[in-house]
Order: C-alpha cells, then sequence, then structure tokens
C-alpha cells in the first residue's frame, strides 16, 4: 500500500505525538496494576504464585496479537487499529474497575497483553512512517521511549492515588481511562499513513508470520537471549518488587513501590535517550554486562533488608534493560533480510514476552517451596547465565558493520 504525502511540520508534531501517546497509554495501562497487587491479594486472598499466574497471563495477550493481529494496521490503517487497541485498554482497565475475584484479574490481564500487542505494533509503524527512510532508526528510539515513559508512569500514578488518594482499587483506573479518551479523541483527528485500507473484513489475512531465515540464525542468537533477560528482569520489578519490599524490607506504602518501578524505567528511558549514537552491538554488550551486578544487588538487598542498596540496583537494572533493549532490538531489525522483517522482528517480540513471564512464574513456585531471598537467587543465577551466554554468542557471531550504526 502507499503512503500518502507527508503532512506539515505541525501536523507531523501532532501524529509524532499521537503515535507516540498510543503505545505509552498501553504501556501505561499494562502495569498500572503492579503497586496494587498488595491491596488486589488483600481484597481476594491469593498466594505468591497466584500473583505471578496473573502477572504472566499477559504474556497470552501478547502473544494472540503477535501471532494473529500483528499485520493488521497495514490492512485497515494506523487509526482504525489504533482505536481497537484503545478500546480494548479500556476494556482491560473497566474489568480490573469492576473485579469481584481472581479470574476477573486473569481476563484482564490477558486482554492488557492483546491492547499493547496491537497498540505496539499499529505506533511502531505509524512513527515509521512519518520519518523519512534515511531516519528510520529514530523511529525505533521513538517507539522505545514511548513504551518506556508509559513503563514509568503508570505504576507511579496507581501507587499514588492507591496510597493517598480515596477508593484504591477503583481511582487509578478512573484516571486511566480519562486519559485512554483523552489519546483516543487525538487519534480521531489524526491523519491517517495508510493511502488505501482495506474496507471489507474478509479481506482480512492473519495468518502468523514468525521465522528466522537460516542465514542468521547464529547472529539472532544474542539479541534474542538478551530481550529474554532483560524482560525478565523488568518483569521481576513489574510484579514481584512490592512483595519483596513489603516482606522483606518492611515497607508497606504501596507508593513506594510504583515509585522503585518509576526509578527503573527512568533509568531506562535515560539509557535508550543518552546512547542513540552508540553502535548497536556495544549498547547491547554493555547491557548483558550489567545485567550481572543488578540482579546480584537485588539478592544483597533482599538478604541484607536494604532499602539503600536495592535503590542503587534499581538504577543500575534500568540502565542494563534499555541499554540491552535498545541495542538488541536495533541490531535484530538490521539482520533481518527486508522481505522477512515481520517475521524476524516477531520472532524477536516472543522472546519478550517468554522472558516477562516464564521465569516469573518459576520464581514464584521456587519462593513456595521455599523462601523469597531463595527464589530470588535462583532468578539472578539464571538471569546472569543467560546474559553470559548472549555475550559469548554476540562476539561469535557478531553482525556486519552495516547493520550496526548508531542512530544519526
Amino acid at each position: 500500500m502507499k503512503e500518502p504525502s507527508a503532512p506539515s511540520n505541525g501536523g507531523r508534531r501532532v501524529a509524532l505525538a499521537t503515535a507516540s501517546g498510543l503505545i505509552a497509554v498501553a504501556f501505561a495501562g499494562s502495569i498500572l496494576i503492579t503497586p496494587l497487587y498488595a491491596l488486589f491479594r488483600e481484597e481476594f486472598g491469593f498466594s505468591k504464585v497466584m500473583l505471578t499466574l496473573i502477572y504472566a497471563a499477559y504474556a497470552l495477550g501478547n502473544l494472540g496479537a503477535l501471532f494473529f493481529f500483528g499485520r493488521l494496521s497495514d490492512q485497515l490503517g494506523r487509526k482504525r487499529v489504533g482505536l481497537l487497541a484503545l478500546g480494548l485498554t479500556a476494556l482491560s482497565a473497566l474489568l480490573f474497575l469492576f473485579a469481584r475475584d481472581v479470574a476477573w484479574l486473569f481476563a484482564a490481564r490477558v486482554v492488557s497483553g492483546l491492547a499493547v500487542g496491537v497498540a505496539s505494533g499499529t505506533g511502531a509503524a505509524w512513527l515509521a512512517e512519518l520519518y523519512p527512510p534515511e531516519q528510520r532508526p529514530r523511529a525505533t528510539v521513538a517507539a522505545i521511549l514511548a513504551n518506556l515513559i508509559g513503563v514509568a508512569f503508570g505504576p507511579l500514578i496507581s501507587g499514588l492515588l492507591g496510597q493517598y488518594a480515596p477508593w484504591p482499587l477503583q481511582l487509578p483506573f478512573l484516571v486511566y481511562l480519562a486519559i485512554v479518551i483523552a489519546i483516543a479523541v487525538l487519534i480521531v483527528r489524526a491523519r491517517e499513513t495508510v493511502a488505501s485500507p482495506i474496507q471489507s473484513l474478509r479481506r482480512l489475512q492473519l495468518r502468523p508470520r514468525v521465522g528466522i531465515p537460516a542465514q542468521i540464525r547464529a547472529q539472532f542468537i544474542a539479541p534474542a537471549l538478551t530481550a529474554f533477560a532483560g524482560f525478565a528482569l523488568a518483569g521481576f520489578y513489574f510484579a514481584l518488587i512490592p512483595g519483596i519490599l513489603s516482606d522483606a524490607l518492611n515497607e508497606k506504602n504501596i507508593a513506594v513501590g510504583g515509585g522503585v518501578v518509576f526509578e527503573m524505567a527512568v533509568g531506562t528511558v535515560l539509557a535508550v535517550f543518552l546512547t542513540r549514537r552508540l553502535r548497536s552491538s556495544s549498547v547491547m554488550f554493555a547491557g548483558l554486562l550489567l545485567l550481572i551486578p543488578s540482579v546480584a544487588a537485588l539478592v544483597l538487598a533482599e538478604a541484607l533488608k536494604s532499602m539503600t542498596i536495592l535503590l542503587l540496583g534499581t538504577a543500575l537494572a534500568g540502565v542494563a534493560i534499555g541499554l540491552g533493549y535498545r541495542g538488541s532490538l536495533q541490531i535484530a531489525n538490521a539482520i533481518a533480510p527486508p522481505d522477512r522483517r515481520a517475521e524476524v522482528l516477531s520472532s524477536y517480540y516472543i522472546a519478550c514476552f517468554i522472558g516477562n513471564s516464564v521465569p516469573i512464574i518459576g520464581e514464584g513456585i521456587v519462593a513456595s517451596h521455599w523462601n523469597s531471598l531463595i527464589a530470588s537467587a535462583a532468578f539472578a543465577c539464571t538471569i546472569a547465565g543467560f546474559a553470559v551466554v548472549a555475550l559469548i554468542a554476540g562476539k561469535r557471531y557478531a553482525p556486519q558493520a552495516s547493520a550496526d550504526q548508531p542512530v544519526q
């Protein structure tokens, strides 16, 4: 499909803000619940293992979006699918708002994952079309930053409202729904960048496109493992940090949990933004190296019950995740053959989603059989192991220089 002519500078800025806002609000909704897990546990009385399963249900929605709706906005247009994604985020918030038992929480997390999968793909494609071809790497950075800004402010706002405002399990979602409506208005008024979106649903093609061409499989190992490890560490913060603060550090203020996740996300944003002119492989390797002391600091903070060590480790973790994510995504994008890029990136995101869920479930199971500290230590060793293997694979199967350029 041909793209329409480029909008004016003013229209382009509004469109960039709209596409970025779509991504940010979807990701904010995905972890709005993070500081509120403790309140939901008190309300419904579920275990830590159940908490990790509720958290991981999000990945089912992610994978559903990836397999069946990855090309939807290419066919229906960015605006239509962007509004669909916002409708899903609103549905997720409503499920949390009116939740009556654990089943509602599972449903809300699945719908949230589906919304994020649809919104992130649509928003990233929309951003790419708003930059000239020679500046497309900037679109990747813009999409990552929008993602991380949403991740930063979602739990911060819900934690503050949950701790200091009335209706702690309702008001955060009501405020979020107001923000969703505001972004929806911007999308309705935005300019469509797909020139000829299809009008009949019968013409939709939803067949999954996932795969890694044989010629890049060795080079794909390092970015895939980096994504897995980085998203696993992020998942640890999104699902488990509030519980560790409460149980190990005796910090019952849920706003603090939101603040710790905010700190991690801010470190990630700064790492992505400040290193955008460095080579992707250098950035990825730096992220992998920093993962090891990051997870060590988490275990040490829990063992010594030290908030200071936790905050230092969180800052380090944010930088590690940001460097690993930015570097690995750009390498995966660069090594992919142009005619199979969607398949390669879909495979990359599968590594992200699995990393974000499976290790967290494992941590919950280990904690239920032994204790939280042993579970955290096992988690840390696992992440460190993946980081070491990714470093070795990245050095051995380095991409060509043309696939390792900084963002201009």
